[in-house]
């Protein structure tokens, strides 16, 4: 025997078939999309302003910028600022190279020292983990100040006058160590490690073999940090180095500044010797702008997916 459907049952049934899935709340509208994208295009040019007009400025005869200030095109062009940068030849190549390879092998040194470090923090079954945790965590609260940084580095470790003073003294962070510890503890299961172990792996090769590739982004960023620190540190090559073949680029420019303006307050007392239009005062700051960024701005892409991924993931668990 048939029984009729009840219309408020047919009605629930249909109700209930053309149910629209639940919106996800962190999705954007359109609208709001494309706001949202010609706000940050707008954001994007006006950071970049700035940065054209820097090298529009570095590109312009000292004169016509005295004259005509800062334009987004120049009237007269002129690479003086760059030759005169450049005029000293070996100088400012050796100190790009000093800078280089200084960069480099203390963001290698950096990366691996903290990897290491924070790595058993990271472990429950690391007893002393809190005692060097608090040991790293101390030295972020106190120093032992210019004295003694002083005298280690000079009568203890003896790296005065040597590439080693570029980046030896910057080459660990007990802050990223921190961060990285934390970045182990949220991002890398304990039942992996515990299956390398089961599966016969050792410690060293647990951490290199599985630990490492799962920590990329938090070594990338702390690789970037660590590079851009080093790349624009100024104070080691001021304390540390007296011989001008192991000057970093950053305190060759600023040297070169210093006599620049020497010889510009002082022009009136040399006549004849110094030729005050053929010293370029800020067309130089802006060429030494453009050359020690560009290096810098031209590696940030390759570390950005690394970098935003380092410092957002496990920041929410849900």
């Amino acid at each position: 025997m048939n029984i009729p459907m009840k219309p408020e049952t047919k009605s629930k049934g249909k109700s209930f078939l053309s149910k629209k899935p639940p919106r996800d709340m962190l999705a954007l509208s359109p609208v709001t999309n494309t706001l949202f994208t010609i706000v940050l295009g707008v954001c994007c040019v006006l950071t970049l302003i700035p940065i054209y007009v820097i090298i529009m400025a570095s590109l312009t005869s000292e004169a016509s910028l005295t004259a005509n200030g800062y334009q987004l095109w120049p009237k007269e062009f002129s690479t003086m600022a760059y030759s005169f940068l450049f005029s000293q030849g070996s100088i400012v190549v050796t100190a790009y190279k000093n800078t280089i390879i200084s960069t480099v092998a203390g963001t290698l040194l950096s990366v691996f020292m903290v990897a290491l470090y924070a790595y058993p923090l990271s472990r429950d079954n690391f007893k002393f983990r809190t005692f060097f945790t608090f040991f790293a965590f101390f030295t972020m609260l106190f120093g032992g100040g210019l004295v003694s940084y002083y005298m280690v580095t000079r009568q203890i470790l003896k790296i005065q006058n040597s590439l080693w003073a570029l980046f030896l003294p910057s080459a660990f962070s007990p802050f990223w160590v921190i961060v990285m510890r934390t970045f182990y503890k949220t991002n890398v299961p304990n039942e992996i490690i515990e299956s390398a172990r089961m599966d016969g792996a050792s410690e060293w090769r647990t951490l290199f073999e599985i630990v490492m590739p799962l920590a990329i982004p938090g070594l990338a960023t702390v690789a970037l940090f660590s590079a851009i620190g080093i790349w624009n540190n100024f104070f080691n090559c001021l304390l540390l180095v007296d011989e001008a073949k192991y000057y970093s680029l950053q305190f060759t420019i600023y040297t070169t500044l210093n006599n620049i303006r020497f010889l510009l307050e002082n022009a009136d007392k040399m006549p004849g010797i110094v030729n005050i239009a053929e010293l370029p005062s800020q067309t130089f700051r802006m060429a030494m702008a453009v050359v020690t960024v560009g290096p810098i701005v031209f590696a940030y892409p390759f570390f950005q997916r690394y970098f935003i991924r380092g410092l957002t993931i496990g920041a929410v668990k849900g």
